[in-house]
C-alpha cells in the first residue's frame, strides 16, 4: 500500500492504515463487509488548536486514512496555493444521499439481518458515511421485478382501490425506518415514474401523456401515496413533478415513464396538485420541479415559469447527471443567476453500462473519480446537494425488468456468501457527505493550479471543511492557506481525493 507523507514544520505524522479489508476484481479493489466486520469512520473531535484532520483516499488502495497535522506559518516549499476567503460565500447545503428502490432494498434483504446492519450503518450512522437524504420511488421503476403502480384498476376515478405494494411493505419501508433510527436527520424524497396506465394517453406504463381529464386524479393519488407512508411512520420532505418527463418526448424510451411538457406540467402543477398539496396535512413537503437533465434547465423551466403559479408552488429544482457531457455545468449558474429562489438538488446519478458491452468494472477507481469530479462541478455551480442512484445492486445490475443495461452502485451485494462490496464510488461519495452536514455553507477559495479542484465549507458547527482532488496522475505538493489559522502544507498523490476539517 502506498503510504503518504505530510510535510510539517513542527512534527510528522504518518498516515494511518485503511481499517477496510481489500479485495482485488479485474478493474480495481473494493473493501469487503459481512455479517462480522465492516470498516467504520471513527469519530474524533475536530481539532480546534492549531492541528487538523485529513482524510484521505486514492486508486492505490487508500480508503479514508486519517492523519493528524499541524498549521504552519513557515511555508518551506513551492507549490500550487489554495486560498480561503471566508467573507465570500455561496449557497447552504443540503445533503447528499441515494435511492431507497426495489431492486436496492430487494438486495439488501437477501443478506442476514447482521450484514444488513453493517450495511445501513456504512450508509447512514455517524461512523459511516453519514447519509441525509432518501429518494424514495413512487410504485414501481425500471429497477423493479415488475411494472406496476398503486392502482392499476382501470377507471378507478376515486382511487377507492389505491394501496401499496408487497414491495413497499417487505423491502422499502422496513429498511427506510432502520435507516431513519440510525440518522433522524434523514429526509426523504418521493418522485413518481408514471401515472397509473388508464390515466394515459397510450393506457402503458412506458411513455404516454398523463390525460387532461385525469390531472386531478393523478394529484389525488400522490396525496395518497404520502398519506400511505405518513401512515407507516415516514413522512416525506419533498416530492417531485416526475421522473424524466422528457424521456418520451424526445427519445424512444424503454423504461417506465410518463411523458410531460414543461407547459403541460406547469398547468398541473398550478391548477391540481400545488392546491391539493397545500390544502393536505402535508402542506410543508416542498416541490421539486424538472426531475431531469440539466439541459432541459433553462428552455424547459422558462416554459413553466412563465406560469406563475407554477413556479410560486416551486421549492426547488431536482437535477440528472447523464447528459452532463452535452451541456457545460455552467448553466446551473445560469439558472441559478436567473431564478434565485428555487434551491438546485442533483438527485440521480448512476454509471450506466449497456448490457451487451459487458460486465460491471468493479472496485474500478476511475469510475470513482467520475463521481467526485461530478460532485464537484455541481457543488461549484450553486447546487445544493447530491445523489445517488441504487443504494444497492447485485454484480448483475438486478433486478431490472428493463435488462437493457447494467448500473454501478456504490456497494454490491453478494449474497450467496452474505457480504457486500463497497466500492470506490461508495468513497467518493463519503469524501463530501460524510463531512459536509446539512446547513453547512460554501465559502469560496482561489487556486493557482488547473489541475486541482477544491471546495471549502463552514458548518454549523463552525467547522471548516476543505475538500481536494488531484485530477492529474502526478503528485502535487498543495499549499493551503487560512489567513486566519496559517497554512497546510500537503502532498497529493496523482488521483487523490482529501477532506481535511479544522475548527
Amino acid at each position: 500500500m502506498l503510504q503518504y507523507t505530510l510535510v510539517l514544520i513542527s512534527c510528522i505524522y504518518a498516515a494511518e492504515a485503511s481499517s477496510c479489508i481489500f479485495r482485488e476484481f479485474e478493474n480495481g479493489t473494493v473493501c469487503v463487509c459481512n455479517a462480522t466486520y465492516c470498516d467504520t469512520i471513527p469519530v474524533y473531535e475536530t481539532p480546534s488548536n492549531g492541528s487538523y484532520l485529513r482524510y484521505t483516499s486514492s486508486g492505490d488502495d487508500v480508503r479514508l486514512s486519517r492523519t493528524l497535522g499541524d498549521f504552519t506559518n513557515e511555508t518551506t516549499s513551492d507549490g500550487a496555493v489554495i486560498l480561503l476567503q471566508r467573507n465570500v460565500t455561496y449557497q447552504s447545503i443540503q445533503g447528499f444521499g441515494g435511492a431507497f428502490t426495489d431492486a436496492a432494498t430487494i438486495n439488501i434483504k437477501s443478506l442476514s439481518k447482521a450484514a444488513q446492519a453493517n450495511l445501513l450503518t456504512s450508509y447512514f450512522a455517524k461512523e459511516g458515511i453519514r447519509y441525509n437524504i432518501g429518494r424514495v420511488p413512487i410504485a414501481g421503476t425500471d429497477f423493479s421485478t415488475r411494472n406496476y403502480t398503486y392502482d392499476d384498476n382501470d377507471g378507478d376515478v376515486s382511487l377507492e382501490n389505491f394501496s401499496l405494494a408487497d414491495e413497499d411493505f417487505d423491502y422499502k419501508i422496513p429498511l427506510m425506518l432502520e435507516a431513519l433510527e440510525i440518522n433522524e436527520e434523514l429526509r426523504f424524497l418521493a418522485s413518481s415514474w408514471t401515472a397509473p396506465p388508464w390515466m394515459k394517453t397510450n393506457a402503458d406504463y412506458v411513455n404516454g401523456y398523463l390525460k387532461e381529464e385525469y390531472y386531478q386524479v393523478y394529484a389525488d393519488y400522490l396525496i395518497k401515496f404520502l398519506d400511505a407512508y405518513y401512515d407507516q411512520g415516514l413522512e416525506m420532505w419533498a416530492i417531485t413533478t416526475g421522473n424524466e418527463p422528457n424521456n418520451g418526448i424526445t427519445s424512444n424510451c424503454t423504461i417506465t415513464s410518463m411523458s410531460m411538457t414543461m407547459n403541460e406540467t406547469a398547468t398541473w402543477l398550478a391548477s391540481n396538485f400545488g392546491p391539493a398539496l397545500a390544502k393536505s396535512k402535508h402542506n410543508k413537503t416542498l416541490i421539486l420541479s424538472l426531475d431531469d437533465q440539466r439541459s432541459f434547465l433553462m428552455t424547459y423551466l422558462k416554459d413553466m415559469f412563465e406560469n406563475e403559479l407554477a413556479k410560486n408552488y416551486t421549492d426547488g429544482v431536482a437535477i440528472h447527471w447523464y447528459d452532463d457531457k452535452t451541456t457545460n455545468a455552467s448553466v446551473l449558474t445560469e439558472f441559478h443567476d436567473s431564478y434565485p429562489e428555487p434551491f438546485l438538488l442533483m438527485d440521480e446519478a448512476s454509471v450506466l453500462i449497456w448490457a451487451a458491452v459487458g460486465e460491471l468494472s468493479l472496485g474500478s477507481w476511475s469510475t470513482g473519480e467520475k463521481y467526485i469530479n461530478d460532485i464537484f462541478e455541481n457543488l461549484e455551480n450553486w447546487v445544493t446537494g447530491w445523489m445517488d442512484w441504487n443504494i444497492a445492486l447485485n454484480k448483475d445490475s438486478e433486478p431490472n425488468w428493463t435488462s437493457g443495461f447494467r448500473a454501478q452502485s456504490p456497494i454490491i451485494v453478494n449474497p450467496d456468501d452474505d457480504e457486500f462490496y463497497k466500492q470506490p464510488l461508495f468513497y467518493a461519495i463519503a469524501h463530501f457527505s460524510r463531512f459536509i452536514p446539512r446547513n453547512s455553507v460554501r465559502l469560496e477559495l482561489t487556486q493557482t493550479s488547473s489541475s486541482l479542484r477544491s471546495l471549502a465549507f463552514e458548518t454549523p458547527e463552525n467547522e471548516t471543511v476543505i475538500v481536494v482532488y488531484n485530477n492529474q496522475t502526478l503528485d502535487q505538493r498543495v499549499i493551503i492557506r487560512d489567513t486566519e489559522k496559517g497554512d497546510i502544507e500537503v502532498e497529493l498523490t496523482g488521483g487523490s481525493i482529501h477532506t481535511i476539517l479544522y475548527k
